[in-house]
């Protein structure tokens, strides 16, 4: 096949490619923890580096400055990670474990972005192994315990099995616009729970999560993707979005019992290296 075919068919099929996810696999070496210890994992570098490259934009949608990052604090971002995976997570409490995979999935993220600067998207970043795999997802980047690990392991053979909390999916993020934001706040055990609240609130009550237009609701595709995390059916979809949805937006969800589409943007969530973030 030559590399013209290849192309062209890639950009054929990875729209179909990236309208599906995988589903939640059950890791059971992770399921493990010491309820007993009282040990808080630091993440002060990854709130530092918060703090510096990520900012909201008037459209209350993080963004990061991936080329100052790239540019000026890399080796911090690397240190923080290997920090991370040179612990065993299974030796602490579950609320601190929660806040590590967190934490970790959305440091990898941006590393992902940062050492493949510039790039458009996150789906153009294709070191997934496999002919049809595409973006970083299935990649193996990190090793803990002697267990090389992905971006899917985190998400969905260890946050979503072993927590089996549809909030989680509005923690960890994709480097995208239409994703939820990227927490400006460092996961910590003593906020997880606030943390996962005020973003099930947030992504919902934005138009990039729901959308109602003439009686219409347009959602994001994340709650297709993860279906089974949401509802089994659009009524229960529905009821999930109504528990976190203001009043304003419980009010236009009234009477609504099917979800009209589905739409996503994966542009990346970048601020333009030469704003400022005032810090």
């Amino acid at each position: 096949m030559t590399r013209a075919i290849f192309t062209l068919l890639l950009a054929v099929l990875l729209p179909a490619f990236a309208q599906a996810a995988p589903k939640a696999e059950y890791w059971g070496i992770w399921d493990k923890s010491d309820e007993a210890s009282a040990v808080e994992i630091d993440h002060a570098v990854w709130q530092e580096l918060l703090d510096h490259y990520v900012t909201m934009d008037q459209d209350n949608i993080t963004k990061v400055n991936y080329k100052s990052l790239a540019d000026n604090d890399k080796p911090r971002l690397d240190n923080y990670i290997s920090g991370l995976t040179s612990l065993d997570p299974t030796t602490y409490n579950r609320a601190e474990q929660m806040a590590y995979w967190i934490n970790l999935y959305n440091a990898l993220t941006v590393k992902v972005i940062v050492d493949h600067y510039p790039v458009k998207s996150i789906l153009k970043i294709n070191i997934s192994p496999g002919f049809f795999s595409f973006g970083p997802w299935g990649k193996k980047l990190v090793t803990i315990n002697g267990t090389k690990i992905s971006l899917n392991d985190i998400e969905h053979r260890i946050l979503r099995p072993i927590w089996k909390d549809p909030r989680i999916h509005y923690s960890v993020n994709c480097a995208s616009i239409g994703c939820p934001n990227l927490p400006v706040i460092a996961y910590s055990a003593e906020i997880t729970e606030r943390m996962l609240t005020e973003g099930a609130v947030a992504y919902i009550n934005h138009p990039r999560g729901v959308r109602i237009a003439k009686g219409k609701a347009t959602l994001s595709t994340i709650f297709k993707w993860y279906k089974e995390d949401f509802g089994t059916n659009d009524d229960e979809i529905l009821d999930h979005i109504r528990h976190y949805a203001s009043d304003e937006l419980r009010a236009e969800l009234a009477g609504i019992k099917k979800i009209r589409k589905y739409k996503y943007d994966w542009d990346l969530n970048e601020i333009s290296s030469d704003i400022s973030t005032g810090k």
